[in-house]
């Protein structure tokens, strides 16, 4: 079984749901990233999520784009993300996922990035703009390297695209909660709930749930109906705010919030 897949095993054996949280890799460099990545652990992360800063998104609000820039600025590359992921897995096993555009990979190599990325430890990539239609050769290539490949479901999602991910998909499903960009809300949609339920009864892998989630009690909303739960946008902000040992202490107090949100909602 591959780390996720024991990841999602274990949480179920001991009746809980997952927290994932998000940071994009390189904010505020590589070397931040890589000490964040292990507070985010300790503090109760189930798996980690690490956006590959890209200089055109289509998904990503306001708050991870600037957060993308500043990683540019940083000069942070495909090349050193994977290098840092190799550090990472000398001091922790936790599942990594990229996440990220195709445009890096494709200038990159698919096949070559594929190998690349796990040999570096990485488990799984998500590609926002890549479609299951069009995943066929990047499938090829991480099916070969043992990397699952992860696709995404929306509100507007259809009966044949549900069927179309649940075939292709590996690790587990990512649902997007909300239409739009990424970015924290205020509340969780009225009808997630019975969506999600509908949804992950059409499911063999586990069900994560993201976009628009920053709160404890939102996380235990989500949790009730759902596998797992992603927080993005609400932690980037704090390195709007933070640097070095402050923004890893307000990280860390945070995500252990969440993380209780998310048990008391499972319990629920």
């Amino acid at each position: 079984m591959s780390r996720i897949a024991d990841r999602f095993a274990a949480l179920k054996a001991r009746g809980e749901k997952g927290l994932v949280t998000f940071v994009t890799a390189g904010d505020p460099d590589l070397a931040g990233t890589e000490q964040v990545v292990l507070e985010l652990e300790k503090a109760g992360a189930d798996l980690i999520e690490l956006g590959v800063p890209f200089s055109d998104p289509m998904a990503d609000g306001p708050t991870i784009q600037l957060s993308s820039d500043r990683a540019l600025a940083a000069g942070t590359t495909l090349p050193g993300i994977l290098e840092m992921v190799a550090r990472l897995r000398t001091r922790t096993q936790i599942p990594i996922v990229l996440m990220g555009y195709f445009n890096p990979i494709f200038a990159y190599g698919p096949e070559r990035f594929a190998r690349d990325a796990a040999q570096s430890g990485v488990d799984a990539l998500l590609v926002v703009d890549l479609p299951p239609e069009e995943a066929a050769e990047l499938k090829e290539h991480t099916d070969r390297c043992g990397l699952d490949l992860i696709f995404l479901l929306t509100p507007t999602s259809d009966a044949s695209r549900v069927d179309s991910v649940a075939r292709q998909g590996s690790g587990f499903i990512y649902y997007v909660s909300v239409t739009g960009v990424t970015g924290a809300r205020t509340a969780v949609a009225d009808t997630l709930a019975d969506r999600v339920t509908e949804v992950r009864n059409a499911l063999d892998l586990p069900l994560v749930v993201g976009f628009g989630i920053s709160t404890p009690e939102q996380a235990g909303q989500v949790a009730r109906v759902a596998d797992g739960v992603v927080v993005g946008s609400a932690l980037v902000k704090f390195f709007e705010k933070y640097q070095g040992e402050e923004l890893l202490r307000e990280l860390s107090s945070f995500v252990s919030a969440l993380k209780q949100g998310v048990l008391q909602g499972t319990q629920k």
